[in-house]
């Protein structure tokens, strides 16, 4: 395909790589809403309930690097369409013959394994195809993709188990994908590193190892506990594989992930930028899909419905996130964005049960906002500072920062809210036999009180109040880490990242 047609085509190109992304980012969050479901049907376990959404998330991030990197030597196109098509094949095959959830789980690392090909080679292929005076509207473009997946799979998801069930949930992607498949192949050009550098076997495995352990150990902690052998061991295992990972990449002749792209400040400080603010939005959605369900007793459908003013504050910011940065700098962008977010979850911390909806809409509005830009710039500062032919390993970068930072966001942000819940929650006279377990678990409370009330008993409805109340306690409790997070991550923005990004080319060097 000649340079002029891909040129011609670009921005039908960057919709397809866009419908790509929203591909990963359903199959991420869709299941979610199917659990309830999953453990009536499969008779799964609150472990296994866990690892169902986790076995997709630690296969993801931990591959990111590797797949990233494959598709740079063997072509970003290539990579795309198998991680499609893994991705659709084990939808159809889960949708069609799961019968137990260890089959869900296998299914689920199946996939994470196919969106850990296609996320990176999506930045990739846009970075590749789009010259530099456009690169930054193309990005924030496909940022504003990446915010609108969470929500549409969180409406997908709430819609095909209220009408259908479980299954419907992976029925939802062979249809998309084959579309997207058929103008993959049809419109999207190939590119690779031309060069023909041999693959970093070594440092694959490294970073599979050190990513998969960190990720593990950050998903499993609050259940387990910080203090577990588990936890301790892998997390110690996924630092040490880090040092090592970045000390043999310093040493060896073709490296995976070149240790001198961290020495540029727009590389390292978007990255920073962009893992502290997933870190604050993936703990919020992940805190308010409770708080709509438990506390103001909304279906998952109806509770998806809710978040919609985030994207619709997120895409406007990030498609247009170009614009105010050649004319304010991408720090100053950054930075605002981030204090947007920051102000949003201030706020946040005096909601109550009582809160008019419009408030909360409000809050999640802003949080759209600053997250588009914030994203967005932060994502071209990280592409641009790389050359070309490290597209893909650099866009898996940027993804792996997104993981880790939403990982860690939940992880602590969950831990303080259960914290606060545990100490706030006031187990009513005469249900002393349900202390234990409610006071550990805010849905285990609402389901115990649900369970009392339909016997009758009174005593069912002032547990579920005194529930709701601690746990918003503890929801608005941690909404102040959040902001404590935002704030001086955009501190540190606007001091170190450079206001200007400096595209390169292939093989520019530092």
């Amino acid at each position: 395909m000649d340079a002029e047609t891909v040129h011609r085509r670009r921005w039908i190109i960057l919709g397809i790589m866009s419908l790509s992304l929203v591909i990963t980012l359903l199959n991420n969050v869709t299941v979610n809403v199917a659990l309830p479901e999953l453990s009536k049907d499969l008779d799964a376990d609150n472990t296994e309930l866990q690892w169902i959404m986790d076995a997709y998330v630690v296969v993801f991030g931990g591959l990111l690097l590797v797949m990233g990197a494959i598709g740079d030597r063997f072509g970003r196109k290539h990579a795309l369409l198998v991680g499609l098509a893994i991705l659709g094949l084990v939808s159809a095959l889960t949708a069609q013959y799961a019968t137990s959830s260890d089959q869900v789980i296998a299914a689920r690392a199946m996939m994470g394994l196919g969106a850990a090909l296609v996320m990176p080679a999506t930045l990739s292929v846009i970075v590749v195809v789009f010259p530099p005076e456009e690169r930054g509207k193309a990005v924030g473009v496909w940022v504003g993709m990446a915010g609108v997946g969470a929500p549409i799979g969180l409406l997908v998801g709430g819609w095909a188990v209220e009408s259908f069930d479980w299954r419907a949930v992976f029925w939802i992607n062979p249809p998309i994908i084959a579309l997207a498949m058929i103008l993959s192949i049809l419109l999207v050009p190939n590119s690779k590193d031309e060069r023909g550098v041999p693959m970093d076997p070594v440092g694959a495995i490294l970073s599979v190892g050190a990513l998969g352990a960190i990720l593990y150990a950050i998903i499993e902690g609050p259940s387990l506990g910080w203090t577990s052998n588990e936890v301790v061991v892998l997390g110690a295992a996924g630092v040490f594989l880090t040092f090592v990972f970045i000390r043999w990449e310093r040493r060896t002749e073709h490296p995976m992930l070149p240790i001198e792209f961290f020495q540029n400040r727009g590389f390292s400080l978007g990255l920073i930028a962009i893992t502290l603010a997933f870190f604050v939005m993936f703990s919020f959605m992940f805190t308010q899909m409770l708080h709509f369900q438990l506390v103001r007793e909304r279906s998952a459908f109806e509770s998806a419905l809710r978040f919609l003013p985030l994207p619709l504050g997120l895409m406007p910011m990030a498609a247009n996130s170009d614009w105010f940065c050649e004319r304010f700098g991408n720090n100053n962008v950054v930075s605002f964005g981030l204090l947007l977010i920051g102000t949003a979850m201030m706020i946040f911390t005096t909601v109550d049960v009582e809160t008019d909806y419009w408030i909360l809409a409000v809050i999640f509005f802003l949080i759209g906002m600053g997250m588009g830009l914030t994203m967005a710039p932060s994502t071209t500062m990280v592409m641009d500072s790389i050359p070309h032919d490290k597209a893909g390993v650099g866009s898996a970068t940027n993804d792996a920062s997104r993981e880790v930072g939403g990982a860690f966001g939940i992880a602590i942000v969950g831990s303080a809210v259960n914290e606060i819940y545990q100490r706030r929650m006031v187990v009513p006279e005469g249900l002393e036999a349900h202390s234990r377990v409610v006071s550990e678990s805010f849905p285990a409370a609402i389901r115990i009180g649900g369970e009392l009330l339909a016997q009758g008993n009174s005593l069912g409805l002032e547990l579920i109040e005194n529930a709701q109340f601690a746990f918003v306690e503890g929801m608005t409790g941690a909404a102040a880490v959040s902001a404590i997070v935002a704030v001086l991550n955009a501190v540190l923005v606007k001091l170190y990242m450079p206001s200007k990004s400096i595209p390169r080319a292939a093989n520019d060097g530092f």
